[in-house]
């Protein structure tokens, strides 16, 4: 039998329906979600690349699943929304395979929906399930804190008095504001994921306006998707919203400079 597609906005948002499934999903590509892809026991994966960006981190996480026997591929950022597997699956365009995913016929070039298809040939690998990669952990622990999430999925309740930096993209999960941020922060940061199709690499900025929230995105060219301590210690601001604005922070700058900038404005 075929393995069944599974279509999500986030690999964050999948369950136990994943297992043995080809699950087409509006994450990034990179190592991080790859690995939650093999923790779901998927069969097979498609992601969004993200832009590609810095360290070619968008699709990282394709050689990752090749030395875990997990087909995998990507759509092109600026042929799908991030963070909207519907989209996916209606306009996606594949930009890269892993040599898995070739060997079932999926190619650059190809509609998702195709390359969904053939990925149901695939059978999902026997091995181990890898170490875990997630990561958080405190920045600066002087109030206003700063905390690095690898994924906004890790953000808990304990961090509403804090900024927290993500290597997540900036886009909402299937287009809904609600998805921007489970809990209200003091200040947020994202990767921009290459901005792509209809700008939603950065959908996230207007929704937090709505609560109050100062965020940015940083470039992808700029620091590398998926990694938190990059999005800090490598990003270059490429989209700010108004709340931030009005704190005096504006894009072009470091990442550093703008949690420095935020951390003052918020002590006043």
């Amino acid at each position: 039998m075929p393995a069944p597609i599974v279509i999500a906005d986030s690999i964050t948002r999948v369950g136990p329906e994943a297992a043995g499934a080809v699950v087409v999903n509006a994450s990034h590509g990179g190592v991080y979600a790859a690995y939650l892809a093999v923790k779901l026991r998927a069969a097979a994966a498609i992601f969004n690349d993200a832009g590609v960006g810095r360290d070619r981190a968008g699709i990282g996480g394709l050689g990752y699943l090749d030395r875990l026997g997990i087909a995998a591929a990507t759509v092109g950022h600026d042929t799908a929304r991030i963070g909207d597997g519907a989209d996916m699956m209606a306009s996606g365009v594949i930009t890269h395979a892993n040599v898995l995913a070739g060997s079932l016929g999926v190619e650059a070039g190809q509609d998702c929906r195709d390359a969904a298809a053939r990925l149901q040939q695939a059978r999902r690998a026997g091995r181990a399930l890898p170490e875990a990669i997630e990561a958080a952990f405190l920045l600066i622990s002087e109030p206003p804190r700063v905390w690095a999430l690898d994924s906004a999925s890790l953000v808990l309740a304990e961090h509403r008095d804090a900024i927290v930096i993500t290597g997540s993209h900036g886009g909402l999960l299937g287009g809904k504001p609600e998805t921007a941020l489970k809990y209200d922060v003091l200040g947020a940061l994202y990767n921009d994921a290459g901005i792509g199709k209809d700008e939603a690499g950065t959908s996230r900025l207007p929704a937090l306006d709505a609560r109050g929230i100062a965020a940015a995105t940083v470039s992808a060219a700029s620091a590398r998707i998926g990694d938190a301590r990059s999005t800090y210690e490598d990003g270059i601001v490429s989209r700010v919203n108004a709340s931030a604005v009005a704190l005096g922070l504006h894009s072009g700058i470091s990442a550093r400079d703008f949690v420095a900038g935020l951390r003052r404005a918020l002590a006043r």
